[in-house]
């Protein structure tokens, strides 16, 4: 039998390779980074979501979620508010600035891939999410940010 690991390791080298190009693209189109446009595309989906059920939402620590959020409302794509009912939570909402920029934005995956991934059967769909979770699993990832939504050079917390 032959050792695939080699073969498992050149895999992953070519996801991480097309995903970091597809993240480049993504910040020359619109200057956004893929955790901040996945973190974006989560607010405006929610109504009013907190930082925590963001955070859920996209796999990303409270701490990272928060620094994504302090650059998106510095450049007032995001505003925060107090809610009225309980001053201790604070809402999330995406401005018209946001929202035009989302409008535009491209699929934080190469849409190429959600094509032909929704053209698969739903248990090869099932199997192929089975699968990387089962790898994140033997890597020791399963706690981990999910990085893969980072670009690169971009902090982990």
């Amino acid at each position: 039998m032959t050792d695939l690991t080699d073969d498992v390791l050149t895999s992953l080298r070519r996801i991480i390779r097309a995903n970091d190009l597809h993240s480049r693209k993504l910040g020359k189109e619109t200057g956004l980074t893929t955790p901040q446009l996945v973190v974006m595309r989560s607010i405006e989906q929610s109504d009013h979501p907190t930082v925590s059920e963001v955070s859920r939402e996209v796999s990303l620590s409270q701490a990272t979620v928060t620094n994504i959020l302090n650059r998106l409302e510095g450049q007032k794509l995001i505003r925060r508010q107090r809610s009225k009912e309980d001053k201790r939570r604070v809402k999330l909402e995406v401005t018209a600035a946001g929202r035009k920029l989302l409008a535009g934005a491209p699929a934080p995956l190469q849409e190429g891939f959600v094509d032909r991934f929704n053209q698969l059967a739903d248990w090869e769909q099932y199997l192929i999410v089975s699968s990387l979770a089962r790898i994140a699993a033997m890597m020791d990832a399963e706690d981990l940010d999910a990085a893969p939504l980072l670009a690169p050079g971009e902090e982990v917390h």
